[in-house]
């Protein structure tokens, strides 16, 4: 059964809508105006236990607000949603204890006190017991590598040492539902990756379901096989992230290096000559035609080196979310 389940969940928001000029500001300060912007149009999905999904669209396309109606921050304005068997915006505490939500620019830890004292703040929040709320840390901070740092006040930790503490912070409950918006934002490359291991082995140790939003097209490959493209409040494509290069990216790019000169002219019969110079060049060749093509280029020139790429899955998805639909 899933965990998570979504049927035609819809936010709209009424803003108050004005025109510039002092004018309308006073006219609007008597008589105000408003309209309805949808932030998310029906949408509909399920996330079985132990997935770790990611939920990628450009900025305001309604992945948060989505969110915060998972984890019920905010009320829908229509459609159905379940979240480990409880609808999320009554925040039942039965709820609560299953779910986290860790925002890259958000903090919930005291800037001025050690990590630790925050974790026993929650650790009282949560009711757990004081021994078994040293096991849970000691567990975690082994598993992301902290060890002085719980020590130390927050203001004097690193940005990445902060996420890591956040992060621990967010699972001393240990719930069962992670939503994770951007937890890797303005990491540097080593913690970014000290994230991902970490998520990865805590989804296997717990077998904990995660919905994860990034920007870094990297986060999304490491931890994710199945993805949810959300663009302008509409999801348009749910399926394996690996499904995507094979549907929307019908070519490969083939690199040469050859160990003589060789006319661009002469390559032309071969594909879409990206580029060529010298004793290098670029080919755009269509998938289903690769095998053949490839052979015929070893047959034909004195080719030294040879490298087939797929395009960047970052652009095949930003192609992607531009046009805002799946043909």
């Amino acid at each position: 059964m899933p965990i998570i389940t979504v049927e035609n969940l819809a936010k709209s928001f009424r803003v108050s809508a004005t025109e510039p000029g002092f004018l309308n500001t006073f006219k609007h300060f008597f008589k105000r105006k408003y309209r309805l912007v949808e932030a998310v149009k029906p949408l509909s999905f399920s996330i079985d236990p132990g997935e770790i999904v990611g939920f990628l669209g450009p900025n305001g396309a309604g992945k948060t607000t989505t969110l915060k109606m998972l984890t019920g921050l905010i009320h829908p304005s229509a459609g159905k949603v379940a979240v480990a068997d409880h609808i999320p915006f009554r925040r039942q505490k039965p709820f609560l204890r299953q779910i986290t939500l860790v925002m890259g620019n958000k903090q919930q830890l005291i800037w001025d006190l050690p990590a630790l004292e925050s974790f026993r703040i929650n650790g009282a929040i949560y009711d757990i017991p004081d021994p078994e709320l040293k096991s849970r840390v000691d567990e975690l901070a082994a598993m992301l590598a902290l060890d002085k740092q719980l020590t130390q006040p927050v203001r004097k930790l690193s940005l990445g040492e902060r996420m890591k503490c956040e992060l621990l912070a967010s699972l001393l409950h240990r719930p069962a539902v992670l939503f994770l918006d951007e937890p890797t934002l303005g990491l540097d490359v080593n913690a970014q990756t000290a994230v991902r291991t970490f998520l990865r082995e805590y989804n296997k140790k717990y077998n904990a379901t995660i919905l994860l939003t990034s920007h870094y097209m990297a986060d999304i490959t490491a931890l994710c096989k199945r993805v949810l493209l959300i663009h302008q409040g509409r999801l348009f494509y749910d399926g394996a992230l690996a499904a995507i290069i094979d549907r929307f990216a019908p070519y490969r790019e083939v690199k040469l290096d050859f160990t003589a000169d060789v006319a661009k002219e002469s390559l032309a019969i071969f594909g879409e000559v990206e580029s060529a110079e010298g004793r290098s060049a670029s080919l755009i060749i269509r998938r289903e035609a690769l095998t053949q093509t490839v052979e015929k280029l070893l047959a034909t020139f004195p080719i030294a080196d040879l490298t087939i790429a797929d395009p960047p899955i970052e652009s095949i998805i930003g192609d992607l979310f531009k046009e805002g639909v799946v043909k």
